[in-house]
């Protein structure tokens, strides 16, 4: 059992490993180019560094190339700017975005829910949007953002060697309820 526990990680390891190297590499790449070719800059340029850096695993802040873009993006989605775009080009990567979808009672983490509004009746998210990133198609890394007020984020991460399941934030209210609802039986409150 052990040797195939440490199979397993070490598999994790390598795909981390892979992952990382792969975005330093992209990131290394993109900035490069930025800087030294800053006249074939395009108008969309920071629309692909937002998605480059909202895919990584670590949060979309981890690099420090990553922030100014990123708090760009904040300030703009906090001022009700629409979700920037990056076009690949010619052959460009079919299936990789992402949206933000603004938070609320209705779509939000179930740990981030919360009771509110006049007399704590309205169920809320104690987030402001989520940024869902998709490559190829498949949900990557969404990125819960404004947690609790302005700034901090929540990264999830769904790609290779994640143990995470991926989950539909619609339903998460429908969850806090029957949570609530059981609690609520076990103490003998509920009858």
């Amino acid at each position: 059992m052990k040797r195939f526990q440490l199979g397993v990680n070490g598999w994790r390891l390598r795909t981390m490993r892979r992952i990382l190297c792969w975005w330093s590499l992209a990131l290394a790449l993109f900035a490069g180019t930025s800087i030294l070719a800053p006249g074939l800059a395009n108008a969309d340029d920071w629309g692909c560094q937002v998605l480059l850096c909202l895919s990584n695993p670590g949060g979309p802040e981890q690099y420090s190339a990553c922030v100014p873009p990123i708090e760009k993006l904040w300030s703009a989605l906090r001022h009700g700017d629409s979700f920037p775009t990056c076009d690949f080009g010619a052959g460009g990567s079919q299936g990789t975005f992402a949206t933000n979808t603004f938070a609320s009672g209705g779509y939000c983490r179930e740990d981030l829910l919360y009771w509110g509004g006049p007399e704590q009746s309205e169920l809320l998210c104690r987030a402001t949007g989520a940024i869902n990133g998709d490559i190829d198609n498949q949900l990557y890394a969404p990125v819960w953002w404004d947690v609790a007020g302005t700034g901090p984020t929540i990264t999830e991460f769904y790609g290779a060697g994640s143990t995470q399941m991926p989950y539909d934030p619609s339903q998460s209210a429908t969850l806090f309820m029957q949570q609530i609802g059981q609690h609520n039986s076990f103490s003998g409150r509920g009858q």
